[in-house]
């Protein structure tokens, strides 16, 4: 047996397994090795020859350096999936996995940037979700944009806003349409992390979907038990109401639909940057429509066709979350990080670091090595950065 082998862990093997969405047995397959075996090296009962160890790391795609110890990187937190049924389950695990690497890669860029300091309101709200009300997510709602400073308008760009307040936002190509978003408020960094899907919908729904995983951190993130199914139901529908509450806000919107009609949305629309079909459910939820009238509104909504794609769709353009990405081009631009040393580092090729952080064929410009560790600052609004050696 090589020394390699012997440092194998067996923690690393699930984890891959487990993100690549593989069978045990079409891994033990291409492995050429028994449906036991792959379950002994997970397990730490037996450990692969070096041969095996070879064709493992080929087979899936990582550095041999991968399996040979180091963190196995877990979620501690609650996760707020949009979806919990059996169907997706395998699709959560991955989802998970993917997004415990994007954690890692961030803590990495931390050793060298320091990031705006987290800065999201903290409100009472009932440990028991099912006591929440609507009118307390109506007042929480506003009064989370006016610890922001937001006013009552429409907001610019809502992923830069929780950028700016010390969200970290990252686009992956989510392994199913069904989890669209998820988010988790970090106990190792007591820092809320969101996911937002990649190449998927619209700008508007983008912005919906954030503003959605806003609500969970705001109304849920003390939650532990995500288990029971109508509690779980319950708080969807609470943090969909929050998002509409925070991008809808009562007073202005309401203003600026005097005549509810799908022609005065679609105005509505390029100004507010939400979706015609969720000003729709917040007409119904301010009782500005009866609830047979916005039935019929959505009916008359369907028949155009708009559930699939409405108009303005393709002029908002997405919004892209820029602190990761303004990381690594100051520390490339500095000499501080480069490809391999990531690669190193975090165990993964360049593929997986660039999947996991959206930023898709941004390392494969040249190589780049580190040169000198730096501390790199950026200011509350991003537009300025410092750059300074450590100490």
């Amino acid at each position: 047996m090589s020394t390699a082998s012997g440092n194998f862990d067996g923690g690393r093997l699930t984890e891959i397994i487990e993100e690549r969405e593989m069978t045990r047995a079409g891994l033990a397959k291409s492995l050429q090795v028994s449906r036991q075996a792959v379950s002994q090296y997970e397990k730490g009962q037996r450990w692969p020859s070096g041969n095996v160890m070879f064709r493992m790391a080929r087979i899936l795609e990582v550095p041999l350096h991968f399996f040979l110890g180091g963190e196995v990187p877990e979620v501690s937190g609650p996760v707020f999936f949009r979806s919990m049924a059996a169907a997706t389950k395998s699709a959560r695990v991955c989802a998970k996995r993917r997004y415990a690497w994007a954690k890692k890669v961030v803590k990495c860029v931390r050793e060298f940037v320091e990031f705006p300091r987290v800065n999201f309101p903290r409100f009472k709200v009932p440990h028991d979700p099912i006591k929440l009300t609507d009118e307390e997510i109506e007042r929480i709602a506003l009064e989370t944009r006016r610890f922001w400073g937001l006013g009552e308008g429409p907001i610019s760009n809502v992923v830069w806003l929780l950028e700016n307040n010390g969200a970290i936002i990252v686009r992956q190509d989510l392994p199913v349409k069904t989890l669209d978003a998820f988010s988790e408020w970090s106990k190792e960094d007591d820092t809320p992390y969101f996911v937002l899907g990649a190449g998927r919908g619209s700008a508007v729904r983008s912005r919906l979907d954030a503003a959605h995983e806003l609500g969970h951190m705001i109304l849920h993130r003390h939650i532990k038990n995500l288990q029971n199914s109508d509690v779980f139901r319950k708080m969807e529908e609470q943090a969909y109401y929050f998002a509409g509450a925070f991008l809808l806000p009562a007073r202005s919107f309401e203003r600026d639909i005097m005549i509810p009609t799908l022609r005065s949305l679609v105005l509505a629309k390029a100004k507010w940057k939400v979706s015609i079909g969720a000003m729709i459910k917040r007409m119904g939820h301010l009782c500005l429509l009866s609830p047979a009238r916005e039935q019929r509104m959505f009916a008359n909504y369907s028949r155009r066709g708009w559930r699939t794609n409405e108009p303005l769709d393709d002029e908002i353009e997405m919004e892209e979350p820029r602190f990761i990405r303004r990381s690594f081009d100051l520390l490339i631009k500095n000499g501080v990080i480069g490809a391999d040393d990531l690669e190193s580092r975090l165990g993964l090729y360049i593929d997986d670091i660039e999947k996991v952080t959206g930023l898709i064929g941004y390392f494969r410009q040249s190589e780049r090595n580190v040169k000198f560790p730096r501390m790199i600052r950026f200011d509350k609004d991003s537009r300025r950065t410092s750059v300074r050696k450590n100490k």
